[in-house]
């Protein structure tokens, strides 16, 4: 009778074990599993702070019509521009119908209709606007990308047009169905008198009738260590050999993967040339698969905004831009700094950059500067467009690295028809 209670016992605790093993391993259903897939990201060196695709997704700026071809233009971080996006994401757009862009006068809409303008900078693709709008899920509509959002009334009208345009430039989606009514419209649009005015130039970009006033910024910075990036992207940084360069960089490499730092301006290229596994891929899921690789590789080192997710040759391009106190900070040749731009394959990234500066806080100094505007501000881009068509314009943060930190100077950013940037202050 002993000998069958010990095996029982015995057998008790043995089964205990084996449970309490599964429970450790793969833990309980509904909890985040310890066994991760080949193709998942492993949490490494934690330095910022992971973010929510949601807070990423959001225009870069919002142009307020106002009837009489009268324009004002709110900026991220604009009281204004907060309280027309929460609205506007509140709200439900169903039935799209498709249109060919060139059946409406966009020009006579803007000058003629009071309406709200939202711009998505290169196009957003139409399921990860739906993260953050209630947009109802179309089988057409669902593949695009659109790269500006635009909601107007005709005088006479009772109904509220909503626009949505592809980024292949001849298409637009009507929303046929919106529970937005010409006096919800009204009412935003409103928001925009005794706002700065601005006058559209030649169909592309706007130009302040008056002075702009921004705060110029002096921020205490930080650097991450070449030991936490490595920590970060090598699964075993212990194994990686550094090489380096005649132009001063330094590249580590464990043979698969390379890391190439740019010790001068502070810049990492990180570089995955494996083999991506086979399967179906869209931008949209690429840019949640790269949100998902900076949050478990180094974070996020301030305030962002998905500026591009472009696909092409079976590649999606992805990139988040920086902003300070609502304005972005400029990427230039001379100082990298204020963006992360990742390369993706079927959902693998194969290519990582990103500045190993961050900003601080609380500010060193902090002084108004006043920004030209009207006449002279056009004058000075006459200038530039007798060189080169002018494609678009925005207030914008000069990124200078001082004896104390880094300086956020405002100036004007002139994006010009080659892509190039060229700044005013």
């Amino acid at each position: 009778m002993k000998e069958r209670l010990k095996t029982l016992l015995l057998v008790v605790l043995v089964l205990g074990s084996l449970v309490q093993s599964y429970v450790l391993i793969y833990r309980l259903p509904g909890s985040d599993s310890v066994v991760q897939s080949k193709d998942s990201y492993i949490r490494t060196e934690e330095m910022g702070p992971e973010e929510k695709p949601e807070n990423l997704l959001y225009p870069d700026k919002m142009i307020i019509h106002l009837g009489e071809d009268k324009h004002t233009i709110f900026y991220p971080n604009d009281t204004f521009y907060n309280l027309v996006y929460n609205r506007l994401k509140g709200r439900t757009f169903d039935n799209f119908q498709r249109r060919m862009v060139g059946n409406i006068d966009w020009n006579k809409v803007r000058s003629e209709n009071r309406g709200i303008e939202l711009s998505f900078d290169s196009g957003i693709p139409v399921t990860l606007l739906q993260r953050v709008m209630q947009i109802v899920p179309d089988s057409l509509f669902s593949g695009e990308s659109i790269n500006k959002m635009w909601l107007y009334s005709v005088p006479g009208e009772a109904k509220v047009h909503v626009m949505f345009f592809s980024t292949k430039g001849d298409v637009v989606y009507e929303a046929v169905q919106a529970d937005l009514t010409v006096q919800d419209v009204d009412q935003l649009v409103d928001f925009g008198f005794n706002w700065t005015p601005y006058t559209m130039v030649d169909g592309r970009y706007y130009v302040p009738n008056k002075k702009l006033n921004m705060v110029s910024t002096e921020l205490p910075v930080g650097v991450y260590t070449i030991e936490q990036m490595q920590r970060s992207l090598f699964f075993d940084p212990s194994i990686t050999r550094n090489i380096r360069e005649k132009d001063g960089s330094e590249i580590y490499t464990d043979s698969k993967r390379s890391l190439q730092v740019d010790q001068g301006q502070h810049w990492i290229s990180y570089t995955d040339p494996a083999a991506p596994p086979s399967g179906e891929s869209s931008p949209g899921k690429d840019v949640l698969s790269a949100i998902d690789f900076v949050n478990q590789h180094g974070g996020w080192n301030g305030i962002y905004r998905l500026s591009k997710a472009s696909e092409s040759e079976e590649r999606t391009l992805v990139k988040f831009q920086q902003y300070y106190g609502g304005y972005p900070i400029l990427n230039t040749s001379g100082f990298q700094y204020g963006v992360m731009e990742l390369d993706l394959q079927q959902g693998t990234v194969t290519s990582y950059e990103r500045s190993l500066l961050y900003l601080e806080s609380p500010a060193l100094s902090k002084q108004m500067v006043t920004l030209s505007g009207g006449e002279e501000l056009q004058a000075k881009l006459d200038a530039i467009a007798e060189e080169s068509r002018i494609q678009n314009l925005e207030p914008a943060y000069l990124p200078i690295i001082t004896g104390e930190g880094l300086l956020l100077k405002p100036v004007w950013a002139v994006e010009l028809q080659n892509g190039s940037v060229r700044t005013l202050e």
